[in-house]
């Protein structure tokens, strides 16, 4: 209806709804990064150098600094990594060429920062998603070099709407959910930082949305994380009104409590995604761990963790969760797309395709043993049965050869992951040498449609509403049915409450994801009954795309 007062006609914008919920209230935009004013000439390249590497530095003890002061742990350990790429030395030695070669000490950051860049977008895979940190770090280490404030979250001094280009962890990571009501970018996809960042914080979130940056300061505007629409020109009194329904929205999904289960009790258990026991203490209300990253115990180590560190941090998760609760150990997803340098491992032309996951044993096999050797040994000393999956099964092969090396350690309870298409087109076979399915919908996503998960065009391939993407999951499932085997989906697409309905629909026995997604998902399996699930299912795998799927699974109740 507008803003009578403004004369202003309202004015939709659609992108990626990634974190469901509504808010509304005024746009505020981030500022921009830092201009590089015109090129000085260079008289003292050493007193230059060191002064392009102290910029560097002060970029690196800041991301340290809110590293260190992130509550979220996903946030922390996002920002750590980052920390770490403005101290890695080859990104101080490419400053220093540069200023050899005439460059001020801001230029020869900015072209250091813009080649490395570069060559992490043409590697893929997880090089491509760090991407987006070197622009927070140029923009920083140039702000300190140039005496300007380090870039920041506007501050308005009322709750708003954060808009930008894009985020980076360093800017999302304090954000106080009090005072940002939503975030939209323009760029992104559904596992980008800004996606996983706005889920763990529990804020309504739009990505890749064309135009976002161009909307005036001090515009009010409606966001719909779940359809990803934004609305502008709304009035004042039409914002509060969304404000105070979303408000009551939260306060009700807060009061719910128990186990997952439909309408008509048809249970479902609501699980966690961890990468460490802080992560599991934050998720107290929730059934168990459908997921714990043990690649974090290993991140920027030139060495692997030892066998009584790797014990002491199984057992501590273990130790989190009652008797009985499943607790999922993926073991060591690294390669060439996540590097690890005690590996070893050999560059690659296309690292997402090459040797990564469950593949590192084929060259390093000591690694997953010694793995291995440390949950069974955790499990001994709490007395507990772990779960355990291996990441990037492809053949039933795969699936055989890792679970005779875990059964062999006393693991009973051995599955994988399920990221590629080939696994889940033979998810039969695989249940045939295995106890259980997790599907990692982000990574299916990508191998399904060719499309890399942090490409910012390609966000729309990447929906895990796409028709194609729950006929695999389905495919899992019905194959989980047959053998009498739990099949969870522990992606993204988990903590969506409708995308729920439909999952539960399509037969997943479970659903992991961040803590603070929980009670929304709770609350919407309680509310339709497992015939309803089923009715979703059907409708979105007829749809004939993403945005069909949703809106005919929405219209249905």
């Amino acid at each position: 209806m507008g803003d009578p007062a403004s004369g202003t006609t309202p004015e939709t914008l659609r992108g990626l709804g990634i974190s469901p919920g509504r808010a509304a209230g005024r746009v505020y935009r981030m500022a921009a990064p830092p201009l590089l004013p015109p090129p000085t000439p260079v008289t003292d390249p050493a007193a230059e150098t060191a002064r392009a590497l102290r910029g560097l530095e002060q970029a690196a003890r800041e991301l340290a600094r809110r590293a260190e002061g992130a509550a979220d742990p996903a946030a922390r350990d996002i920002l750590e990594a980052e920390a770490a790429i403005a101290e890695d030395p080859m990104l101080a030695e490419s400053v220093e060429r540069r200023v050899a070669s005439g460059l001020d000490a801001a230029h020869a950051i900015d072209a250091a920062c813009a080649d490395h860049r570069a060559a992490l977008l043409v590697a893929g895979g997880y090089f491509a998603e760090r991407a987006s940190d070197l622009d927070d770090i140029r923009n920083r280490a140039v702000a300190a070099v140039l005496g300007l404030p380090m870039p920041g979250i506007p501050a308005p001094g009322h709750p708003f709407i954060l808009v930008a280009e894009d985020l980076a962890p360093a800017d999302t990571v304090n954000l106080d959910p009090d005072t940002v009501l939503a975030l939209v970018t323009e760029k992104g996809g559904p596992t980008s930082h800004t996606a996983i960042l706005a889920r763990a914080l529990g804020l309504p979130a739009v990505v890749a949305c064309p135009g976002a940056a161009g909307i005036p300061d001090g515009t009010w505007a409606a966001v719909d994380g779940g359809t990803g629409e934004i609305v502008t020109g709304i009035g004042e009194a039409e914002a509060g009104e969304i404000q105070r329904q979303a408000r009551a929205e939260r306060e009700r999904i807060g009061r719910t409590s128990g186990p997952g289960r439909t309408a008509d009790g048809h249970p479902v258990k609501l699980l966690l995604n961890i990468g460490s026991a802080a992560d599991a203490e934050a998720g107290v209300d929730a059934e168990g761990v459908g997921l714990f990253r043990t690649e974090f115990l290993y991140l920027d180590r030139r060495t692997p963790p030892t066998h009584e560190e790797q014990v002491a941090a199984y057992a501590e998760v273990l130790r989190a969760f009652p008797a009985g609760a499943p607790v999922v150990f993926r073991t060591l997803d690294a390669g060439t797309d996540k590097p690890l340098p005690f590996l070893g491992l050999a560059e690659e032309v296309n690292p997402a395709l090459g040797v990564r996951g469950l593949r590192v044993a084929r060259l390093r096999p000591e690694v997953l043993d010694a793995q291995l050797d440390a949950i069974a040994e955790a499990a001994r000393e709490t007395g507990t049965t772990p779960w355990v999956m291996a990441p990037m099964v492809t053949t039933p092969a795969e699936a055989a050869d890792f679970a005779r090396r875990a059964r062999a350690r006393g693991l009973s309870r051995v599955g994988a992951m399920i990221e590629v298409p080939a696994a889940a087109l033979h998810a039969d076979r695989l249940l045939d040498r295995l106890d259980f399915l997790s599907i990692g919908t982000n990574d299916l996503s990508q191998y399904t449609f060719a499309a890399d998960r942090q490409h910012g065009d390609l966000a729309d391939l990447l929906d895990p509403w796409q028709p194609a993407l729950l006929r695999m999951v389905e495919l899992c499932a019905e194959a989980g049915r047959a053998a009498g085997r739990p099949v969870g989906v522990c992606g993204e697409a988990a903590a969506d409450p409708l995308l729920a309905t439909v999952l539960v629909g399509l037969g997943v026995t479970s659903l992991s994801m961040s803590a603070r997604s929980v009670p929304a998902v709770r609350d919407a399996l309680a509310r339709h009954t497992l015939a309803e699930c089923r009715r979703n299912a059907e409708l979105a795998l007829d749809a004939p795309d993403p945005e069909a799927a949703r809106a005919a699974v929405r219209a249905a109740g």
